[in-house]
């Protein structure tokens, strides 16, 4: 079934590599860079953005939704993206106006932005410093996994010692989310591990993840993420 997605996202992408650019309100781009600020604690856009806890989102205006390399998107996203719907004016809009009212099956923690102004000016931004998808086809298709993140990949995570070790996790990150704070539970171990892997080598900065990670071996991130895998 992954590989069904993975094909179908790739087809999709290359679709839009001929598409035109979609036509978007007018925004201010310096205005959404400042809007985006809490959007990075999970997504990484611009130069060197690779996946973390959500997608990086580098040719996000325009790209099929749930279609891009290497990141496993909810079934609402998938399917959306398999009927042809693509991350336009319209449907970046809807969705950064509620996103569990778009798509009730995402796993993004996220109230919305009430303001349209303010959602214009977010969607200018994330063109401006990602691209449009035709622009970042052959970047998005081509993303390597870090080393390091692929070495903890192939690790047997032992599912009980997770859940021996998930109650400090899961003091702050709820099941069912809440505020900024993302749930967790059945995150793909290779966002889970790579959003940890950030925050132990100080790529990401969070002063208590910062913490909790580097007390944390290889197998133990590789225990974690097996148990919140299994634990939807």
């Amino acid at each position: 079934m992954r590989d069904a997605r993975a094909a179908i996202g790739a087809l999709a992408l290359a679709a839009l590599a001929a598409a035109p650019s979609p036509s978007l309100a007018e925004g201010d781009a310096a205005q959404g860079e400042r809007l985006f600020r809490p959007c990075a604690a999970c997504h990484m856009i611009g130069e060197g953005a690779v996946h973390r806890v959500g997608p990086q989102l580098n040719g996000l205006v325009g790209r099929a939704i749930g279609a891009v390399a290497g990141y496993e998107f909810s079934d609402d996203l998938v399917e959306a993206g398999v009927d042809g719907l693509v991350w336009d004016a319209d449907a970046l809009d809807r969705f950064l106006a509620g996103p569990r009212d778009y798509f009730p099956g995402t796993r993004m923690v996220f109230r919305g932005i009430r303001s349209e102004e303010d959602r214009q000016h977010l969607i200018a931004y994330m063109r401006d410093a990602g691209g449009v998808a035709g622009e970042v086809v052959a970047e998005a298709d081509t993303e390597a996994v870090d080393p390091e993140v692929a070495a903890i990949l192939g690790i047997a995570g032992d599912v009980p010692y997770g859940e021996y070790l998930a109650n400090e996790c899961t003091a702050c990150h709820r099941a069912e989310g809440g505020g900024d704070i993302p749930t967790i539970r059945g995150l793909a171990p290779s966002v889970f591990i790579a959003g940890l892997v950030a925050y132990r080598n100080g790529s990401r900065e969070h002063q208590v993840m910062n913490t909790v990670s580097r007390r944390l071996g290889d197998e133990e991130i590789a225990a974690l993420a097996a148990y919140f895998q299994s634990s939807e």
